[in-house]
């Protein structure tokens, strides 16, 4: 068992440890310092922000965002919206219309923040989908604040679901529950006539990697639809470190420290209780109150704990851990706006190209299937026309990215041949595009992978975010919450509940976790922690 670092003289000494400067893990070390905590964030990087970074990797002068780029989660998230960011630089764009979804015969559904402009734009599809979108949008309106609670917060989450249930009533509470079930296309199918709404709903569900045949991608696509009508998919002005910017001002006002450059190797722990970790070069630092690793579960518990100091049932667990698909992604410096033939790609900040419902479902078996999608679904986005100051005047910084399938040997080459592909897939939409580009910048799965750890094999919601693998079931069988096998060291990453995007979700009720555990009610929820890990793994416990 690794000593305690405060056994002896002079050891740096903190309350809090925050493994990772990622936005969960800013947003944990905020939380804690808010209530008075003194808190040492350790990064491996050269600086913050994990996959919320900005810089000029195309051309100069064109501002583009490595990873995460449009934020509708944070613009709905309580967790953020506590933190008044605003106080401290952030200033939210947004394009002149939320998202446009391109479907193969050129015509297009738009998604707008004008709730008549969305109608109408469904109603060519099927005249009766504008009154049946207006529906949907009055029951998000009815049930948004409890209904990201119920998301968001700890499992389970009892508060926002008795709120939930006062609202609505036990027949129509069944019915949402129900819905957040279902698979996207069935719940298009059930909602819609046209082609229009179901693919709006289908092509934002696959932002969570989720197929329209899965179940469960219904909930994400009815959410981020409904979050586009109500908040658009907002940018930070300046680029997405700008956010980043924000939470370390943040941070820093409060007496934190980030010190970056500086991985964590090991997390320490003494009789089942994590008492610190100690860096890359040996060296510990002590954690009076707890350890928050804003890591994914298998980097902490394999490589930072290790499996020697594991309950055998969990070390399986892991094994079964799932991550989500590979990405390559492709950075453009234009020289013009990007010619779309449907005007209403044109003011759109995001817009989906490649597949109707069908197509979606076929990209999704392929993958399954370990094979590349013949004509993906390519998520994109017009950086300069959210926010006019990531490009000079007159240009467009845009980006675009797909899905590949998961441990695929995918080299640097395979990613321009298929970056070359997207290309064309964009100019039979934009004729005049190609010659736009005056440079490109291509990454691939490896290549994302180490730009940040956490997106191991170019995977980007931190896990799979497929049913088996969400609320107790996330990172495995039995969680669903910050706690870990070991006193005070609390999962704070995306692989722990409520999972992917940035809305600070994981890292908060880590936070909430720690603070818990060493407030008034410390001995009883020490004594629950405890109760459940026996549960789930005998007498073996933490080793």
């Amino acid at each position: 068992m690794p000593a305690d670092p405060g056994a002896g003289a002079g050891v740096e000494t903190v309350d809090a440890v925050v493994i990772g400067a990622g936005p969960n893990g800013l947003v944990a070390a905020n939380i804690l310092a808010d209530a008075g905590w003194e808190v040492a964030v350790l990064e491996a990087a050269g600086r913050p922000g994990g996959a919320v970074r900005t810089e000029e990797t195309t051309a100069p002068g064109f501002r583009n965002d490595l990873c995460s780029a449009f934020y509708p989660l944070a613009a709905a998230s309580p967790v953020i919206a506590e933190l008044e960011l605003e106080q401290w630089g952030l200033r939210w764009r947004r394009a002149p219309e939320v998202l446009a979804h391109v479907l193969p015969d050129g015509r297009a559904a738009l998604l707008s923040s004008d709730l008549e402009t969305t109608a109408a734009s469904l109603a060519a599809f099927a005249p009766g989908d504008a009154e049946a979108w207006r529906d949907e949008y009055e029951r998000w309106r009815r049930i948004s604040k409890p209904f990201m609670d119920l998301l968001l917060r700890p499992f389970p989450p009892v508060r926002a679901a008795s709120r939930l249930l006062r609202t609505l009533g036990a027949g129509e509470a069944l019915r949402l529950v129900r819905m957040l079930t279902l698979p996207s296309r069935r719940l298009g199918a059930e909602r819609f006539a046209g082609e229009g709404a179901r693919a709006l709903l289908a092509s934002n569900a696959m932002h969570s990697g989720l197929g329209p045949d899965q179940a469960g991608s219904g909930c994400f696509g009815w959410l981020l639809c409904m979050i586009g009508q109500d908040l658009g998919f907002p940018v930070p002005e300046g680029g997405a470190g700008s956010l980043t910017d924000a939470l370390v001002s943040r941070l820093e006002s409060r007496g934190g420290r980030i010190e970056c450059r500086r991985p964590v190797a090991k997390v320490l722990h003494a009789r089942g209780r994590a008492v610190g970790v100690r860096d890359a070069d040996g060296e510990p630092v002590r954690a009076r109150r707890a350890v928050l690793a804003d890591v994914s579960a298998p980097a902490l518990y394999l490589d930072l704990i290790g499996a020697a100091h594991l309950p055998r049932r969990l070390v399986d667990d892991l094994d079964a851990f799932e991550w989500d698909q590979s990405t390559v992604k492709v950075d453009w410096a234009l020289d013009a706006p990007i010619p779309w033939q449907v005007p209403e790609a044109a003011r759109a900040g995001t817009v989906h190209i490649g597949a109707d419902v069908d197509g979606l479902s076929e990209d999704v078996t392929a993958m399954a299937s370990g094979r590349t999608p013949e004509d993906p679904l390519l998520l994109m986005g017009q950086m300069s026309t959210a926010d006019p100051t990531r490009s000079p005047e007159g240009t467009e910084a845009a980006w675009a990215y797909t899905r590949l399938p998961q441990g695929t040997d995918w080299t640097g080459d395979d990613s321009r041949r298929l970056a070359d592909r997207m290309e064309q897939m964009i100019e039979r939409h934009a004729p005049g595009f190609t010659g736009l580009v005056r440079e490109r910048a291509v990454v691939g799965p490896r290549d994302l992978e180490r730009m940040d750890p956490n997106l191991v094999g170019g995977a980007i919601n931190g896990g799979s975010a497929a049913v088996h693998q969400q609320l107790v079931f996330r990172p495995v069988p039995g969680t669903g919450r910050a706690d870990t096998v070991l006193d005070r060291l609390y999962l704070a990453g995306a692989s722990a509940h409520p999972g992917g995007a940035v809305h600070g979700g994981p890292g908060a009720n880590a936070a909430r976790a720690a603070l818990a555990r060493n407030g008034r009610a410390g001995g009883p929820y020490r004594a629950a922690v405890g109760a459940c890990n026996r549960m789930l793994y005998g007498k073996e416990g933490a080793r």
